[in-house]
């Protein structure tokens, strides 16, 4: 296998990189940025943007390096002297550099020293050696998990406890890159139309077998032409199959308590054939600025987007009100990270607890607004029970006149009987979890 080579530039290039990704989100615009005024361009572009998305899947056992090697985290470092160790690292302990390249990690103590004080590249150059010859103690299966799929020991322990030895296979699944998935607008188009215009365009694509209206691109191919016409929207399988759960329809009221960024609102109003009215809640303002966006190109009309916290929604729009409530809830997304590679050293198990929290003051809300009769669905794309059954379990045990409506199918049965799961290793989508609740009337 050849040595990797990377030039001084290169290496700066990596480190303002790294640097602004702290600054900047998505860490795509970062790199763009540093990689411009370096004039990283072509070949270089290409070898390098792979280098700097290693680090980001990498970066809390990156860290952990750091860590062990420095004796404090790295969080609390000079950002310049954090940046240039992550890259060190990355380049050190996971790569194979050439002796020219081990040659320019030295000289970057003067890049250090220029960028900062001279004590932090002194500093830097006399650790240069221990990550060089770093080698990992791997002494046990989690460690060794950690290593081959980049997860935190904690989050590797939960898959395991709740599929087993199947629980590799999840972690491989969430490493992997998903295809881009789009929703077709029925309202404005149909599906064959939109697969005329791919095979016009030469980009190979295949249609859900579980929802008809989902199609994935399996070509590299930027679909903002359907997008900006209103032909289709950005949205996964499992992420539809919600509303075809709720399954709302013409004339119907309908309250979607965490809408943005609009996928779920515009799907429903189409189920609905446009008649009936859906209240769009959400609390983030450049998230509502997108959903008015994505509805006003799809040609959703009957949907009233308001800017509010979906627990204060009872107090705004009157108790019993909703034949049918959509609870996407936020949650810790743990079964997006193949879409967002970054989120899995974001985890942190500590946190679940306040995010369960909201998840239960959500539904409780969502209860008040349904009519006797209604349907409430419970949603997360979260594969953690904290999150999912344990929240219905609870959720059940309060009210009385709430019944779950088994799900049987698309996927597969939850861990409480009645609800269902989408795995990313078994159904080829991101993690999610279902739950329909009904309201039993008097």
């Amino acid at each position: 296998m050849a040595k990797l080579k990377l030039s001084d530039r290169q290496l700066y290039a990596l480190i303002e990189a790294v640097k602004l990704g702290e600054e900047i989100k998505p860490s795509q615009s970062a790199k763009r940025k540093a990689f411009a005024k370096y004039r990283i361009e072509g070949w270089e572009n290409s070898k390098l943007t792979g280098i700097f998305y290693s680090i980001q899947r990498r970066l809390g056992l990156i860290d952990e390096i750091i860590e062990e090697l420095v004796g404090v985290s790295p969080l609390i470092l000079d950002p310049w002297l954090r940046a240039t160790l992550r890259v060190a690292v990355e380049v050190a302990v996971f790569r194979d550099p050439g002796e020219k390249t081990r040659g320019h990690l030295k000289g970057l103590a003067q890049f250090l020293s220029k960028r900062t004080h001279p004590y932090v590249g002194y500093y830097y150059y006399d650790l240069l050696p221990r990550i060089l010859e770093y080698m990992p103690v791997i002494d046990s299966d989690e460690k060794r998990l950690k290593w081959d799929y980049l997860f935190p020991e904690w989050f590797i322990r939960r898959m395991r406890g709740l599929l087993g030895n199947e629980a590799e296979a999840l972690l491989g699944a969430l490493n992997e890159t998903l295809p881009t998935s789009i929703r077709v607008n029925l309202l404005k188009t149909t599906v064959e139309d939109v697969e005329d215009y791919l095979e016009k365009k030469n980009v190979r694509y295949e249609r859900s077998r579980r929802v008809a209206t989902v199609i994935r691109i399996l070509d590299p191919f930027n679909p903002e032409w359907l997008f900006n016409k209103g032909w289709a929207i950005a949205q996964e399988e499992a992420a539809a199959v919600a509303s075809l759960l709720l399954a709302p329809e013409p004339g119907e009221t309908v309250v979607d308590l965490a809408a943005a960024p609009g996928g779920k609102t515009a799907h429903m109003a189409e189920l609905m054939k446009k008649e009936g009215k859906i209240y769009a809640f959400d609390v983030d303002k450049a998230r509502i600025k997108r959903m008015r966006e994505v509805l006003k190109r799809t040609g959703v009309e009957i949907a009233e987007t308001i800017r509010a916290d979906g627990r204060k929604a009872p107090g705004m729009l009157g108790e019993e009100i909703a034949d049918r409530v959509m609870l996407d809830a936020p949650c810790t997304s743990d079964g997006t990270i193949a879409k967002n590679p970054e989120l899995r050293w974001r985890l942190r198990e500590k946190n679940i607890t306040k995010v369960v929290e909201l998840q239960r003051e959500l539904i409780e809300s969502a209860w008040r607004l349904l009519k006797p009769g209604g349907r409430l669905l419970y949603s997360t794309c979260s594969m953690l029970p904290e999150e999912n059954e344990e929240v219905v379990r609870w959720f059940l045990g309060r009210h009385d006149d709430a019944e779950l409506v088994p799900l049987n199918g698309p996927y597969d049965p939850g861990f409480l009987l009645g609800t269902m799961r989408a795995w990313p290793h078994r159904h080829r989508t991101i993690g999610f979890f279902y739950a329909l609740i009904e309201k039993k009337g008097d």
